[in-house]
C-alpha cells in the first residue's frame, strides 16, 4: 500500500496513477475518513490521557463521587469513540489498500495491451520446412481429455519425455541462479552495477493464511486465488508471494540484496480469463514456476529489477528461443507495481509472441502491508524495496516443444537441458 501521508501530499499525483491504472477508487472519499480517522483518534488520546490523570488522582485515598462519575463518563465516552473508530477502519482500510502504485516516469499509459512497447526483439525464428503444430496438439505430450473427466477444464496431463523436460527446466534454472560464476557472468555482459550474490534457493509453502496473503498485495480472492473450504488458507498464484512474506514483521540484519529462488506449484482460478487459451497449458489453473524474489534499499531496487531482467535474457537465450522484451503500460502493470516487463517468447505453432516472463518491480508497496524494514544509514528502521521475476514457467516449456519439434512429433531437447536428461538429445 502507499503511505497515507504521501497520498495527503501527492493527491494529484495518486489520482492520476489511479486513474491511468484503471483503479476504482476515491481519493477524495480516502482522505475524508482519513481525517475523520485522525479526529477520532486525537478524541482518544485526550480522552485516555484524562482517564489515567483523574486514576492517578484518586490512587491512595478514597475518590470522590464527582471522581467516580467522571471517570465513568470518559469511560463511556472512550466507548463511543473506539466504536466510531472501528466503523472509520473499516471503510477506510480496504480504500487504502486500493489505491495502486505510482508508475515509473518511463512505463506507458495505455488502456490495453496494445499500448505496451516493445524494448528489444531477439533471436531468429526458426525455419522448419513444414507446418509447425501448437503444443496443445502435441497428445503424445499434453493430455486434456482425460484430465478434463477428473480434474474439470484447464488441467493438463503432461506426459512422457516433455514431463521429464519439465523437471529438467526446473533443476537447469536452480543450478544456474545459484552459481556465484553464472551470476557475475550476467552482471558483467550487462554492465549493471549490482552486488554479485547468489540465489538462495527455496522450496516455498504453498498455501498462506489471509492476513499474510492480503498483507502482500497479491490476495485476489475474486479471479485468481482459491481458498481451502474449510481453513484459513488460500492456495498461492506463484511462490513469490510466500517468499515475498518471508520477513514479514521483520527488520532485516543480513547484508541486501537478499536474493530467493523458489521453485512451487502455482493455482490460479483464471476467471478473469473466460473464453481465452483454452486448449493446452497456457492458461491453466495449476502449472510449475520458479520465481524469483529480491529485497533490496530503495536505492538499489531499480537496479535489482534490470538485473532480474538480464537474469531472464540470459535463460531465454541460453534455451536458444526467439523473444522480445516488452515495458508493460499501466493498464497491464498490476496495482502494486511501479515498473512491470514482460518476456514474451516466439510460438511458432500459433505464429506469434506469448508472455513467458514477467518482472516486478515494488518499491516499498509491499513491505509497507508486510512491515518489512532493514536499518539505514541513518541508524533509522526504513522499508525495504521488492522485485520479483519469472525464472522459468510451465510457459516456457510450452515455447520449447513449439521451437524444437520435429516433423516427426520428436521434439529436440535443447542443448544445455541434455545434462538433465540423461543425455537425451530428442524425446
Amino acid at each position: 500500500m502507499l503511505d497515507i501521508q504521501f497520498i495527503r501530499d501527492n493527491r494529484e499525483v495518486v489520482e492520476k496513477a489511479a486513474q491511468d491504472k484503471g483503479a476504482k477508487v476515491s481519493i477524495e472519499e480516502l482522505l475524508k475518513l482519513d481525517d475523520q480517522r485522525r479526529g477520532l483518534i486525537q478524541q482518544i488520546d485526550e480522552a485516555r490521557a484524562k482517564r489515567n490523570e483523574l486514576s492517578n488522582e484518586m490512587k491512595g485515598g478514597k475518590p470522590s463521587p464527582e471522581s467516580i462519575a467522571q471517570v465513568k463518563e470518559i469511560k463511556d465516552q472512550l466507548t463511543q469513540l473506539e466504536d466510531e473508530l472501528e466503523q472509520i477502519e473499516n471503510d477506510y482500510k480496504p480504500l487504502l489498500d486500493a489505491v495502486p502504485n505510482i508508475p515509473s516516469e518511463d512505463t506507458p499509459v495505455g488502456d490495453s495491451e496494445d499500448q505496451n512497447e516493445v524494448l528489444r526483439t531477439v533471436g531468429e525464428k526458426p525455419d522448419f520446412g513444414f507446418e509447425p503444430k501448437p503444443h496443445w496438439e502435441m497428445e503424445r505430450f499434453i493430455q486434456e481429455e482425460r484430465a478434463a473427466r477428473i480434474s474439470g477444464a484447464r488441467f493438463s496431463f503432461i506426459q512422457n519425455g516433455v514431463a521429464q523436460l519439465q523437471m529438467a527446466l526446473m533443476l537447469w534454472g536452480m543450478n544456474e541462479l545459484t552459481n556465484p560464476d553464472v551470476i557475475k557472468k550476467i552482471i558483467a555482459d550487462n554492465n549493471l552495477e549490482v552486488a554479485d550474490h547468489p540465489f538462495m534457493p527455496v522450496l516455498p509453502p504453498v498455501m498462506m493464511r489471509t492476513d499474510p496473503y492480503a498483507a502482500t498485495t497479491r490476495l485476489k480472492p475474486d479471479d485468481v486465488t482459491f481458498k481451502l473450504a474449510n481453513d484459513d488458507l488460500w492456495l498461492i498464484g506463484s511462490s513469490e508471494h510466500s517468499l515475498c512474506a518471508y520477513y514479514m514483521g521483520e527488520t532485516i540484519e543480513e547484508e541486501m540484496p537478499i536474493r530467493m529462488v523458489g521453485y512451487s506449484p502455482a493455482f490460479r482460478r483464471e476467471v478473469g480469463s473466460a473464453g481465452k487459451d483454452t486448449r493446452g497449458i497456457l492458461r491453466v489453473h495449476q502449472f510449475n514456476k520458479l520465481e524469483m524474489e529480491s529485497f533490496t534499499k530503495p536505492e538499489d531496487s531499480r537496479s535489482e529489477h534490470e538485473f532480474l531482467i538480464a537474469i531472464q535474457e540470459y535463460l531465454t537465450q541460453k534455451l536458444g528461443l526467439p523473444y522480445q522484451v516488452v515495458l508493460k503500460c499501466t493498464f497491464d502493470m498490476g496495482g502494486p507495481n511501479a515498473r512491470g516487463v514482460d518476456i514474451e517468447t516466439w510460438m511458432p505453432g500459433q505464429q506469434l509472441y506469448r508472455e513467458t516472463h514477467s518482472a516486478d518491480l515494488l518499491t516499498d508497496y509491499q513491505a509497507r502491508g508486510l512491515n518489512t524494514k532493514y536499518v539505514n544509514e541513518d541508524g533509522k528502521k526504513a522499508l525495504v524495496h521488492t522485485n520479483d521475476a519469472t525464472a522459468i514457467a510451465d510457459r516456457t516449456l510450452i515455447a520449447i516443444m513449439e521451437n524444437y519439434q520435429n516433423e516427426d512429433g520428436t521434439i529436440r531437447v535443447p542443448e544445455v537441458l541434455q545434462p538433465f536428461m540423461g543425455g537425451r538429445e530428442v524425446i
